[in-house]
């Protein structure tokens, strides 16, 4: 099966009944600011009816930016219940892991000598992406505090001045 990109006339997208993935404001503004930096680079699957099978974020975003037309495919090969298992599992599968934080400090660090602003438009907050690039060194445990932590007794953190037991 061959799937071609297609443009299709937004009006004429449907959203499906239920949308099993929440889109909230936030997460629309970010994906309209992706698209405005780096373009539409990611259609949206529909099946014959023009029902959202998969990118319904994509879609709502491509209206707030009062876009005609987006670029889209057709998986006219699905039944209706592996479209409905799709959409679950297109979505959920991509939340099934995490990111490597050194690759993307490292990644981040690199950006920003080259072009900062661009930062923004990566889906991370701006208090995220400085914890990200600038981590506090964690003080060494006092040898106070080495020392107790194989008794069985309460601790002082010579640091806070909280305690523990241990």
């Amino acid at each position: 099966m061959k799937l071609e990109v297609v443009q299709i006339d937004l009006s004429k997208i449907v959203l499906p009944k239920r949308l099993v993935k929440e889109h909230p404001e936030r997460q629309i503004r970010q994906i309209a600011e992706s698209i405005t930096a780096f373009g539409f680079n990611d259609p949206v699957a529909v099946d014959e009816k023009g029902e959202i099978i998969e990118g319904a974020g994509r879609v709502l975003a491509a209206r707030k930016l009062g876009m005609e037309t987006i670029p889209a495919i057709r998986l006219s090969h699905l039944s209706e219940v592996q479209k409905r298992a799709y959409r679950i599992a297109h979505n959920k599968i991509t939340l099934n892991s995490g990111f490597d934080l050194d690759a993307l400090r490292e990644e981040f660090s690199a950006l920003s000598k080259l072009d900062d602003a661009i930062l923004l438009f990566t889906g991370f907050e701006t208090a995220e992406i400085r914890d990200l690039l600038t981590l506090p060194e964690l003080p060494e445990l006092a040898p106070e505090l080495t020392e107790s932590l194989s008794e069985n007794k309460t601790v002082t953190c010579p640091h806070c001045g909280g305690q523990v037991h241990v």
